[in-house]
């Protein structure tokens, strides 16, 4: 079971590495919540990012992602939710105009949690990840290497342990830009202002996106 060679590894994890360093609305949002406060919320940011793509994984391999391969109704409820979602998340970057940057530990401590509730959503509401995962991952099923679910199930979960070896350095550097930022007000409002619009555009990206 799971017999695979070494060019067939050599080629899934090109993909998944390549795929883990694509800007997109996940890395954004764990960047932009290292920024804003810190280290710990950052690692709170990428854990909601990886439970969301994890569910993903799940609805890949049990099938019901083709829903929303095949269903335009369910892909664009989906897509015009995670889009309005983005914006949402965009404006109020722009209304906090750089006072998210706080030194307030107590603050950062009981944000967390939401923090980590916002990137499951950020995650699990963009039907491009789960389109993307139906197409990707069927491409890596080798015949006889055991039951198909198992081997979608086996590479989506490695896609995020990649992940795991790429996201939590640009936490632990994205750290140095919070205390710096945390002391100069004038560019924190500038930096929530382009997150603002960062967001903004990866919601009306998101928004005018069609199936493929």
């Amino acid at each position: 079971m799971f017999d695979y060679t070494i060019a067939h590894w050599g080629a899934f994890f090109t993909a998944a590495i390549l795929l883990n360093l694509s800007p997109g609305p996940d890395i954004v949002f764990i960047l932009a919540q290292t920024a804003k406060n810190g280290q710990r919320s950052g690692f709170s940011a990428m854990f909601g990012i990886w439970s969301g793509a994890f569910l993903h994984v799940l609805l890949a391999t049990v099938g019901l992602s083709a829903v929303l391969a095949t269903s335009a109704t369910a892909f664009s409820f989906v897509k015009w939710v995670g889009a309005l979602y983005l914006i949402w998340l965009g404006i109020q970057s722009f209304r906090s105009d750089g006072a998210t940057y706080s030194s307030d530990t107590e603050v950062k401590q009981l944000s967390n949690i939401k923090i980590f509730q916002q990137g499951i959503l950020v995650a699990v509401l963009n039907p491009k990840v789960a389109v993307f995962f139906l197409a990707f991952l069927p491409q890596f099923v080798v015949d006889g290497a055991g039951p198909v679910r198992a081997q979608l199930f086996l590479h989506g979960s490695l896609i995020i342990v990649v992940a795991a070896f790429i996201e939590p350095p640009l936490v632990i550097l994205g750290a140095n830009l919070s205390r710096y930022l945390s002391q100069n007000s004038r560019v924190a409002a500038w930096m929530d202002r382009g997150l603002g619009s960062l967001f903004i555009g990866l919601g009306v990206r998101l928004a005018l996106s069609e199936r493929s």
